[in-house]
């Protein structure tokens, strides 16, 4: 048992739990990320799977790896009478918001929202660990209709992209409840399947076809997504309260550490911006323009295309209007609206993304918030604090490989062990 394993659920402690997941939508990983959580349900209160695609994911994507579980149930339940039972999982699974929150970061409730409110105010003592696979909508949603359960929670966001296109209902959680307790994973997440230890059988896809491919009904709809190699890019989340000591995200865990930030970079800049103009990765970008008076209220007016995708921008009142961009990656990025108000269509600009600096996250009201480490010894190429999480590449591929063994063998009568 490595050091970070001397606490976590692995080592015998209980969480509450709710995952959050864009399951089918905008990446097959979280198929894989959901079989590894099954497989370690045993370990867990699970009290929601909730659906939070930001595509065409829904309900239905969790209900197929459920039924996968089903088949494996059997086969489990002689490893540990804990595992949940099917009907037991679908029966707190919930469908979240299906589209992204507008300007001002909230909507309406969802079944999710209410759900996340419901399991927060439950009378248990422990806190509430929400582990956020896509965007944050529900949770904004939920914070803004009962801001009282905020000290229930604990969150491990994984960034990056759901955090670009969630980019509203994000700046509303920062903006406004800078008390919740945050892990913001932006980058870390990819050491997951970007470094450490890859010789076979560790490698991406060596390890599928060692430990996945045949392995019970869930080891089988493994195998056959992402052309049968590992992303799981969501799955530190589920690490760390594995194997570590959730409530010190500073510290060593399977899911990363992590470090205190005060403050996450957010500018607001007017257009035109140009190529002079710094924006740190993954920080915020708030683009102003000015137009006709608009009566839309948190409609989009505008649209902007960076790089052939496109975001919305909204009318905030008076002539003003604004959209946000959340960058992933440094470089140039030029930007171009198209919209049916004369004044807002074919504007232009550009503006340079540069690497994240430690000293913009020092001052500022976020009193609980983490987010990946800067340190150049724990970067994999430009990957800010992978080495985090990869170092212990084959401790958490050995566990998961043990429990995808549940799948397929009956534990033995007089087998005691239940690691």
């Amino acid at each position: 048992m490595s050091a970070a394993c001397s606490h976590g659920a692995l080592a015998g402690n209980r969480f509450r739990v709710i995952v959050c997941t864009d399951i089918g939508g905008s990446d097959p990983d979280d198929f894989q990320s959901m079989v590894h959580y099954l497989l370690y349900a045993d370990l867990f209160d699970t009290e929601a799977l909730i659906s939070s695609p930001w595509g065409d994911g829904s309900i239905q994507d969790l209900y197929r790896v459920m039924d996968a579980y089903a088949e494996d149930y059997p086969c489990l339940l002689t490893w540990s009478a804990s595992y949940p039972a099917p009907d037991a999982l679908r029966a707190v699974t919930f469908q979240g918001a299906r589209d992204i929150a507008p300007y001002k970061g909230w909507s309406e409730p969802t079944a999710a929202s209410e759900r996340i409110i419901a399991c927060a105010r439950q009378p248990d003592p422990r806190p509430l660990y929400l582990l956020m696979w896509g965007l944050l909508e529900d949770l904004a949603q939920a914070l803004h209709d009962a801001p009282d359960i905020l000290p229930r929670l604990r969150v491990y966001a994984i960034g990056g992209p759901n955090k670009k296109w969630g980019q509203n209902a994000y700046a509303y959680i920062r903006d406004q409840f800078p008390d919740l307790w945050m892990i913001e994973n932006n980058s870390t997440y990819r050491g997951w399947f970007n470094g450490g230890d890859m010789t076979d059988p560790w490698g991406n896809r060596s390890f599928v076809t060692t430990f996945v491919s045949g392995h019970g009904a869930l080891g089988s709809f493994y195998a056959g997504l992402r052309d049968g190699e590992i992303k799981m890019g969501d799955t530190p989340s589920v690490a760390w309260l594995l194997s570590g000591d959730p409530e010190h995200p500073e510290q060593e865990s399977w899911g990363g550490s992590f470090e205190r930030v005060y403050t996450m970079p957010a500018q607001t800049l007017s257009h035109p911006v140009t190529e002079t103009t710094e924006i740190e990765v993954f920080s915020v970008a708030e683009i102003c323009f000015s137009g006709p008076v608009c009566a839309a209220s948190d409609m989009p007016v505008f649209f902007v295309e960076i790089q052939g995708q496109t975001f919305s921008g909204y009318a905030v009142g008076d002539t003003r209007y604004r959209f946000r961009f959340v960058p992933k990656r440094p470089g140039d990025f030029a930007y171009r609206t198209h919209s049916r108000i004369p004044e807002l269509d074919g504007l232009s600009g550009l503006f340079h993304v540069v690497p994240e600096c430690a000293q913009t996250r020092r001052f500022g009201n976020l009193t609980h918030w983490w987010s990946d480490r800067l340190e150049p010894e724990l970067q994999d190429g430009i990957i800010c604090g992978a080495r985090t999480v990869n170092r212990w590449r084959k401790e958490y591929l050995r566990s998961f490989a043990s429990r995808l063994e549940r799948c397929c063998t009956v534990r033995p009568q007089a087998d005691t062990d239940q690691a």
